[in-house]
């Protein structure tokens, strides 16, 4: 039997992951992180920048208006580039995208740049606002790309790469954050456009690799292309079967009726938001300012490795779970948070004891629904309806991701440790969702996970058909 490097090494297939990885999730990762070190530089930057003009200091209301709308525009950009992918991968295809999306991220480097020498906190908006819809463009292409080129029995561990990179992005911006590195007042704005740098790599890369085989046959018609990037990808071969049956399961699926598909409840956008504002956070839990960032690079790499080991757990497990397992132990951990950030004067040791609760709820996300959910978005949904469901879960995730980026300072500041409590609610909520509502997808076709849906909203009573049709992509 061949191990899985084997299957990835026959073809291009390693090659192409690493690749989308870097111009795909690895942005968004880097982006999240990325701004929580250079913060109290770049507030003091707005601050001088508007002095230059005005003649007098801003108002310390208006200084974190301005700060909220440079974090919320990250996700106001990623909402438009959510809403855009369906038109854009369908129209270019999802090679061509991820390249558009590329240039568009090396473009906002420009813009973030340019911010510095001109003495404009507007530019660093544009800036955030572009890098915001390539990372909500890119995002979703890079998980249509691995739902499409990856086989069945590895579709777990292949998807969960976005997951990985996502990961290693994140704790990139937290490296190149540190003061040794990029993290001082006078190199903030190359920190936030270093980046750009990998989607360049991704721009020069892409054109060496085949568009994937389903978009070809299913989208395009096109047989011998889809053989021809099969072989790319995997190795040689014929491959006439996994295409035979690719069609054959497009057909059924076009014959069936309607299928009301259920949307995973996900609390992504809490944990991005603890991100994003991670120097805060720790800042309120007592944590000394010179300790913070060598922290927050320890939560980076204890991320990085529980991804890499959920990716041996997916396959073995199952994605429930991970799912409602992870969740709640979440949930647990931002009420034990709430309860040592009020219990933080009592004695030196609490502020490390809410460091502690912050690494087990980065473990058990990244180990469960961080892992779990590229998986399921690429198994809960066929081919006709894929486009649309990413941008339906794209459009929940950075609309409640900007809003949260433009109020959450304003939050900590009025409900201080107790608004974590709200997010402890979400936790819970999508651990009792996916607990009784969720499916178990683990080595299940498109089409047989369609038909547990359909009993799921019928309550309970199935239509499944006896005959079901396997394939392997």
């Amino acid at each position: 039997m061949e191990t899985l490097f084997q299957q990835l090494t026959h073809g291009n297939a390693l090659f192409l992951i690493l690749v989308l990885g870097l111009g795909g999730s690895f942005q968004v990762g880097f982006h999240i992180t990325g701004l929580s070190s250079p913060s109290p530089y770049i507030q003091r930057f707005i601050n001088n920048s508007w002095y230059d003009r005005y003649g007098e200091p801003p108002h310390p209301q208006t200084v974190t208006m301005i700060w909220s709308l440079i974090v919320s525009m990250f996700a106001v950009g990623g909402l438009f580039g959510a809403i855009s992918v369906k038109f854009i991968s369908d129209l270019l295809g999802r090679k061509k995208a991820m390249s558009c999306n590329s240039f568009i991220a090396v473009l906002a480097a420009g813009f973030m740049l340019a911010s510095k020498n001109v003495n404009s906190f507007e530019m660093i908006i544009v800036a955030r606002f572009l890098f915001g819809y390539s990372a909500g463009l890119g995002m979703n292409t890079h998980l249509i790309y691995l739902g499409e080129i990856s086989p069945r029995k590895i579709r777990g561990i292949v998807t969960l790469t976005l997951a990985t990179f996502l990961s290693l992005g994140k704790v990139s911006g937290r490296a190149f954050g540190l003061s040794e590195i990029l993290g001082r007042e006078d190199t903030w704005d190359i920190l936030l456009s270093v980046a750009a740098l990998f989607s360049f790599v991704q721009i020069v890369m892409l054109p060496f690799f085949p568009e994937t085989p389903r978009y070809l046959l299913i989208e395009k018609g096109d047989d011998k292309a889809c053989k021809k990037a099969l072989q790319s990808l995997w190795g040689q071969g014929d491959y006439q079967q996994e295409m035979d049956e690719m069609l054959t399961e497009q057909a059924a699926i076009e014959a069936a009726p309607p299928v009301s598909l259920l949307q995973l409840l996900r609390d992504r956008t809490v944990r991005w938001q603890i991100s994003t504002f991670t120097y805060d956070i720790f800042l309120e839990a007592g944590i000394p300012k010179k300790k913070i960032r060598y922290i927050t690079l320890g939560l980076g790499v204890a991320e990085i490795l529980t991804s890499l080991t959920c990716g041996l757990l997916i396959d073995l497990t199952g994605r429930r779970p991970l799912l409602f397992g992870g969740y709640g132990v979440m949930s647990a951990c931002w009420i034990f948070v709430t309860v040592t950030l009020n219990l933080k004067d009592s004695s030196y040791c609490v502020s490390y004891i809410t460091v502690s609760l912050m690494v087990v709820f980065i473990v058990f996300f990244c180990g469960g629904p961080g892992g779990a959910t590229p998986t399921l978005n690429s198994e809960l949904f066929i081919q006709s309806n894929r486009m649309a469901s990413l941008v339906l879960t794209g459009l929940q995730r950075w609309f409640m991701f900007a809003v949260m980026g433009l109020v959450f300072p304003f939050l900590i500041d009025a409900l201080s440790s107790y608004l974590f409590l709200l997010f402890a609610s979400a936790c819970m909520l999508g651990s009792l969702y996916t607990f009784f509502l969720l499916p178990e997808t683990k080595g299940k076709t498109l089409l047989e996970i369609s038909e547990e849906f359909k009993a799921i909203t019928v309550c309970g009573k199935s239509f499944a058909e006896e005959t079901r049709t396997e394939t392997r992509l």
